[in-house]
């Protein structure tokens, strides 16, 4: 993927900004890096995210508690993991 690298660092930047309390929706990260067109560059941010959960980096979560990333149905956020 070609934004990787990007797409994870503004990932993890605005998860470490926010902290394990407040999350982020992923259109918020496509939207910052690609203002024109952040429609088409969802599926890659979602798949980073997935990426940086799988890690234990953040943690992915809907209506506020973590969800199977191999399921995903529906919005989602992302957050830091609380310590």
């Amino acid at each position: 993927m070609q934004h990787y690298e990007k797409i994870a660092a503004t990932i993890l930047s605005i998860a470490i900004h926010r902290g394990a309390e407040k999350s982020t929706c992923p259109s918020e990260i496509a939207r910052q890096l690609f203002p024109d067109g952040w429609r088409k560059h969802m599926k890659d941010v979602l798949e980073v995210a997935i990426d940086l959960h799988n890690e234990g980096s953040v943690v992915i979560t809907q209506k506020g508690i973590p969800v199977d990333v191999e399921n995903i149905k529906g919005p989602v956020r992302i957050r830091m993991i609380p310590q």
